[in-house]
């Protein structure tokens, strides 16, 4: 280990920071070059004893506690942070405190490169329109890691692919079929994305911290309109998938109060300005060439298991 940079992953245990850690570990190279240090807030859960039996040193420690973070990064040359969102009234102040945090502690311990894992700022991109809060939040520590005496670089990916297993899972109408409902226009174009491979970006960011200082990376594997979403998960699956476009308001029936307004401001936003604002399309193409690696396609992802119809 000691002829190895140490690379620090927090979030090891979630799908951007367990990818990371997988792709330094997988790729010869760059297993050669680093050591895996993987933060997660419980070491004994089975997610963490798997990186553990993977060839990473799995330590704990947790944003919200500031004590725990100089130890985890002692002697540590680069730093991947990422903040998870939970949806409640404290989704803003809690992600900043968090991702101060993390960046502060890691300046003080003399890291030399910080990869942000961030998301688009809504609110400049909408001019006001929308509040997006999970995505100002994260731009809000992007903005104050700017400030510090660190080189610094921004991954910020597009719409997971995960999320068709989950809010935008098809679900049975009872007859065979199967429907997805959302505010969106079937034209309405996703920059997709499959969380696992955002290790594929992270590596080239790390790997070439001084070509990358300062540099936002808008991450995707490719665009994709929601009827090309839907007849692929039709095509590959075998099964009869439509898309029923359901009004914001029924939108916002359909969820949580707590999580209601922001997802409901969130599918607005990206109907009208884009994901990443109006030039979606030529920053994904951009970042797709930055990627190291073979990128999941939706077809691929949905091909997978466990994305099932029954």
């Amino acid at each position: 280990m000691s002829h190895k940079l140490i690379f620090v992953v927090f979030g090891a245990t979630g799908n951007q920071g367990g990818s990371v850690v997988d792709t330094f570990l997988q790729d010869p190279e760059l297993a050669n070059k680093y050591h895996i240090r993987a933060v997660t807030r419980d070491i004994n859960k089975p997610e963490a004893k798997a990186l553990q039996s993977k060839g990473a040193e799995v330590v704990q420690g947790d944003s919200d506690d500031a004590a725990s973070l100089p130890r985890v990064l002692q002697g540590a040359h680069s730093v991947f942070i990422t903040t998870v969102s939970v949806f409640d009234e404290q989704l803003m102040e809690r992600e900043f405190r968090q991702g101060k945090a993390m960046a502060d502690a890691a300046v003080a311990a003399g890291v030399k490169q910080i990869v942000f894992s961030s998301l688009p700022p809504a609110a400049i991109i909408s001019h006001n329109k929308y509040n997006v809060a999970v995505f100002d939040s994260k731009y809000k520590v992007q903005q104050y890691i700017r400030t510090l005496p660190v080189n610094s670089t921004f991954f910020v990916p597009g719409s997971f692919m995960q999320n068709f297993k989950h809010a935008l899972h098809p679900k049975p109408v009872g007859d065979g079929t199967f429907v997805i409902s959302a505010p969106y226009d079937l034209t309405t174009e996703l920059p997709l994305m499959s969380a696992v491979d955002s290790g594929k970006w992270v590596a080239t960011l790390v790997e070439h911290p001084d070509k990358y200082k300062d540099a936002e990376v808008r991450a995707a594997a490719g665009m994709y309109t929601v009827d090309e979403i839907i007849k692929t998960i039709s095509r590959v699956t075998g099964k009869v998938v439509k898309f029923n476009k359901i009004s914001i308001d029924a939108f916002k029936s359909s969820l949580p109060p707590g999580v209601a307004g922001p997802l409901a401001d969130q599918y607005q936003y990206i109907s009208e300005f884009g994901y990443f604002g109006p030039q979606t399309r030529s920053l994904i193409e951009a970042s797709i060439r930055l990627a190291r690696g073979h990128l999941t396609t939706f077809e691929e992802y949905v091909a997978k298991d466990p994305f099932q119809l029954e």
